[in-house]
C-alpha cells in the first residue's frame, strides 16, 4: 500500500487540493490505473477543460503523477501514487521512523540465471540476442527497460546501503510491475513470482497472467500487441509483525531477520523457484514500459533510537 504520510504544514496544499468533490472523484477513478484526462472526462461527464484543470491541481499538491504518450495525438496519462494520506497531528519526534527511497532501473541486476525463451528489451529494441542467454552479461543490459525469461529463474539487485549506523530498521518495501511470461502473451499463465530480500524468502506471489493485447501506456509503439504489454504494481513489505503482499499477510519473517545493517548493500532477489508449482516465468518492467511510471522502489523506514531505549 503506497502511504503519503504528512506533517500539519505539509499537510496544507494537499488539503486545499482535495477540498473539491470533482478531484476527489478523479483520485477515486484513477486508483484502479492510469488514465488519460478525455477518458476521465467522459467518466466523470465533465467537459474535458474542467477536468484538465482539475488534474493539474491534483499534480501541482503531488497527489498523481502525469506523463505524455503518444496515440491520437499526444495523449496525458494520469496515475495514482497513493492509496491513503495520513496527516500527523502531533509535533515530531526524534525517535520517529525516517524513511529512504532507493530507485534501481530494471537492468541493473548484478546476477542472474535464465533460460530461453528470454530477453532485455530497452525502450528502442531488444538487446543482444533473443532468447540467448549470454546477452544478460552483456555491459548494455543496464539501458534494459524490461527483462523477461521463462519457467525457473531468478534476477539479483543490489541496492546501496544507505541506513544510518547505529538506527533500527522498522519497515521496508520492495514494489515493481510485473507478470508472467507466456509465448506471445497468455492472460492465463499463472506464475509464483517469489521475492528474497538478503536470501532469505519474504513471500510468493502468484501472477494470473501475461497481459497483452492491449497496449501498455508506456510500452514502445514498436512493440507488438501481440506480445507482453504491461504488468501489475505489486508491493512486499517486511516489518516487526511479518511479511506482507499488498497489506496481506504472507509468512512470519520480519524486519530483524533481515539482517540489514549488516552489509553495505540489501540484496532484492526476484524469480520463480525450481520447485514452483506454477513455473510461468517473469516480466518485469521499468520506468519506459508497461503501465507504472516507475523502475524497481526500495523503501527503508528507520529509527534514530536504539532497541534498549524503546
Amino acid at each position: 500500500m503506497r502511504i503519503l504520510e504528512l506533517t500539519l504544514e505539509e499537510a496544507i496544499d494537499v488539503c486545499k487540493a482535495l477540498a473539491n468533490e470533482q478531484r476527489m472523484k478523479i483520485l477515486e477513478i484513477i486508483s484502479s490505473g492510469p488514465l488519460n484526462v478525455n477518458d476521465i472526462s467522459e467518466i466523470m461527464k465533465q467537459p474535458f477543460s474542467t477536468t484538465a484543470v482539475n488534474v493539474k491541481k491534483l499534480e501541482d499538491a503531488g497527489l498523481i503523477s502525469t506523463h505524455f504518450v503518444p496515440g491520437r495525438g499526444t495523449q496525458k496519462i494520469s496515475s495514482s501514487l497513493y492509496d491513503r494520506i495520513v496527516i500527523d497531528l502531533m509535533r515530531p519526534d526524534p525517535t520517529e521512523e525516517n524513511i529512504i527511497i532507493l530507485d534501481m532501473p530494471v537492468g541493473e541486476y548484478v546476477d542472474c540465471r535464465v533460460e530461453p525463451s528470454c530477453g532485455l528489451v530497452s525502450e528502442n529494441g531488444f538487446l543482444g540476442i533473443h532468447d540467448d542467454p549470454r546477452s544478460f552479461y552483456e555491459p548494455d543490459r543496464k539501458l534494459a527497460q524490461k527483462l523477461f525469461f521463462s519457467r525457473a529463474g531468478y534476477v539479483e539487485y543490489r541496492f546501496p546501503n544507505r541506513l544510518p549506523y547505529g538506527c533500527t530498521p522498522q519497515t521496508l518495501e520492495f514494489s515493481a510491475e510485473m507478470c508472467s511470461e507466456a509465448p506471445h502473451y497468455r492472460l492465463d499463465w499463472p506464475s509464483d513470482i517469489t521475492v528474497w530480500i538478503n536470501n532469505i524468502e519474504i513471500g510468493t506471489w502468484t501472477s494470473p497472467g501475461d497481459f497483452g493485447g492491449k497496449r501498455g501506456f508506456l510500452t514502445p509503439s514498436w512493440v507488438t500487441i501481440n506480445s507482453s504489454q504491461y504488468g501489475l504494481l505489486k508491493y512486499w513489505t517486511v516489518n516487526a509483525q511479518g511479511s506482507f503482499i499488498d497489506g496481506i499477510q504472507v509468512s512470519n519473517v520480519t524486519i530483524d531477520q533481515l539482517n540489514l545493517t549488516q552489509l553495505p548493500f540489501i540484496s532484492v532477489k526476484i524469480g520463480v523457484k525450481d520447485d514452483a508449482a506454477n513455473q510461468g516465468g517473469l516480466n518485469l518492467f521499468g520506468k519506459r514500459f508497461g503501465n507504472y511510471d516507475q523502475d524497481l522502489i526500495l523503501k527503508l523506514g528507520y529509527s534514530t533510537h536504539s532497541k534498549a531505549n524503546s
